[in-house]
This record gives structure tokens, C-alpha cells and sequence, in this order.
């Protein structure tokens, strides 16, 4: 039984998995639906109650009943290395892609239909809340009034992007902003924006969820530091164990949320409150592994190795 990895061709965590899957003898294809149709192809039949169907990228084929799980990590949009790519293209070679996907059996990390809602901060938040996790007052809006009576209401308060950064070249950082009340809020209207009270932050906290384990990072923040994201103060990660409440929590807002992995971060105030931020689900821990030795790839090769069709 194979392991299929949907990412694109530079993607150094997915290389760890890779590798990890290697040492424990796991067949595997790493497929990037951004080379469909010019340097990948796939075939799918529907005939008599039955269906086969096949990939083929870079000289591998793999039959989709011999699929035992699919690792959605970073993959490109489909037919983007197309000779002529289009929308058109691009749907139809998704509808076909991920249509045949759906109908296996395979585990999904994750699967796309817990995925998406996952992805959006206002679900998080909502989600938290019934996770059981400390979550910091927050505003998502376009009414200026609203803005600036939140940020009278709580004085101290920083603007952050909903989504994260745009997809242009070059990237452009978006980093976490502390405000104040006095803000002109007027811009407020043009589009809409993500406000929360201020967390006076003692450690920045990365949690991973593989499954049922977890690995948690803890690295020391600067005095004053809004965005541990950017800015270099010389404290590095550091293992820390998880508090049993958090662990519920977490464990709790896998269920609500059907993945099987998320990276959790979280502001960790001078009390030792651990604060949710958010969630990514296709979030990095090569980093975090990196830094503290965390068997993470392991923990998401095993995983992939497993058997089962379960998600989790």
C-alpha cells in the first residue's frame, strides 16, 4: 500500500516526512497536481458498480485502491504548469483529481472537506471557544464605529491579518500590530479587518497535533514583542510539556474539526496561560523539530504508514 503526497516540488518539511517514510520502507508517491496535465497524467473508469483509476508522475504509477493514505501538505493548483493553463483547465483538472480521491478509502491528512472551514480565523475562534481554550476578545469588521468602540472598550489592542499574507511576488509581510483608541478607523470600511485585545506575551507557544500525539515548543519573547513571526531577539525553541487542560482542549477541537493535524499557536501571558491565536492546519513543524529534536515527521510518517480508513 502506497502513501500518495500531494505538495509541490520544493517543500523541505514534506522532504523529512519523505525521508522518514523511506527509513521505514513505506512505498510512497510525491505528486503535485500542479503538473496535471503536461508531466503527470490520470485515469479513472467507472464501469459496473466498479471504479479503477491511476496516477503517473516522473515514471511512478500507482493504482488508487493501492492508496492507504493521502497527505494533503502544500499542493500546487492543478494544471498551474500547464503549456497553456486556464481556470477552465485548472477545474477541470481538480474536479478529476480530487473526485477520484474522494471515492477511496484512503486516510486523509487532511481531507479537504475539514480543511477548508478549518482554514477560516472566525471558525477557529468559534471552535476554541467550544474547545474549551482561553481566547482573547476579538472583532472581525468593516463598521469603523465598531472598531473604535472595541478598541476604546479595551484600550489596548492589535490589527492582524485574517487570512495571512497575500500570494504575490514579491511576498509581502503582514505582522501583528499593536494600536491604540486614538487609531482613525475610517480605512476600516475598505475591506475587512481583524482586531484583538493586546496579550501581554511571557513565551510565544507552537503546538503540533499528529493524531493523538502532541509536540509542544516554547520559546521566551522579547520584551514588549507583538509578532514573534518577525525580528530575531535570540531565544530559540525549547520542548515544553502541555498542561492536561490544554491537552482536552486540543484533543476536543480535533474532533469538532475531523483533522488529523493542526499547528497550534498560542500566547502564553505572564500567569502561564496558554492564549489560542489560531490553527493552521497545514501549519510548518520542520522548524520546531529542527530546533528541539520533536520526533514530528516520525510521528507523521507513522501515521501515514498506519493502517485504517478512519481520519484520525
Amino acid at each position: 500500500m502506497t502513501v500518495l503526497i500531494l505538495t509541490c516540488r520544493q517543500d523541505v518539511t514534506a522532504d523529512l516526512v519523505v525521508a522518514e517514510l523511506r527509513e521505514q520502507g513505506v512505498p510512497l508517491v510525491r505528486f503535485d497536481p500542479a503538473d496535471l496535465p503536461d508531466q503527470a497524467a490520470l485515469s479513472v473508469e467507472f464501469d459496473r458498480g466498479d471504479f479503477t483509476g491511476f496516477l503517473s508522475t516522473e515514471g511512478r504509477l500507482v493504482s488508487i485502491h493501492g492508496v492507504r493514505s493521502i497527505w494533503v501538505r502544500r499542493p500546487g493548483r492543478p494544471a498551474a504548469h500547464a503549456a497553456n493553463p486556464s481556470e477552465w483547465l485548472t477545474a477541470e483538472c481538480g474536479q478529476a483529481l480530487y473526485g477520484m480521491l474522494y471515492a477511496t478509502t484512503a486516510r486523509w491528512m487532511n481531507h479537504p472537506a475539514a480543511a477548508e472551514p478549518a482554514r477560516h480565523k472566525p471558525f477557529q475562534l468559534r471552535v476554541a471557544q467550544h474547545s474549551g481554550f482561553a481566547v482573547p476578545s476579538t472583532l472581525v469588521t468593516t463598521y469603523p464605529r465598531a472598531a473604535r468602540d472595541f478598541a476604546v472598550q479595551y484600550s489596548d489592542i492589535v490589527v492582524k491579518s485574517a487570512s495571512g499574507p497575500p500570494s504575490v511576488d514579491p511576498p509581502v509581510a503582514l505582522p501583528t500590530t499593536r494600536i491604540g483608541p486614538d487609531t482613525d478607523f475610517s480605512d476600516v470600511a475598505a475591506g475587512a479587518t481583524l482586531l484583538q485585545r493586546y496579550i501581554p506575551k511571557a513565551a510565544d507557544i507552537r503546538l503540533i497535533c499528529v493524531g493523538s500525539q502532541l509536540f509542544a515548543a516554547r520559546k521566551t519573547a522579547a520584551s514588549g514583542q507583538v509578532d514573534g513571526r518577525y525580528g530575531c531577539h535570540g531565544h530559540r525553541w525549547e520542548p515544553v510539556g502541555v498542561p492536561a487542560r490544554i491537552v482536552r482542549s486540543v484533543h476536543e477541537y480535533m474532533t469538532l474539526t475531523g483533522l488529523a493535524y493542526g499547528a497550534f499557536d498560542f500566547a502564553e501571558d505572564a500567569e502561564g496561560v496558554w492564549w489560542f491565536l489560531e490553527c493552521n492546519q497545514g501549519g510548518q513543524f520542520g522548524f520546531v523539530e529542527l530546533e528541539t529534536g520533536q520526533p514530528i515527521a516520525a510521528a507523521v510518517a507513522s501515521w501515514l504508514a498506519a493502517p485504517g480508513s478512519t481520519s484520525r
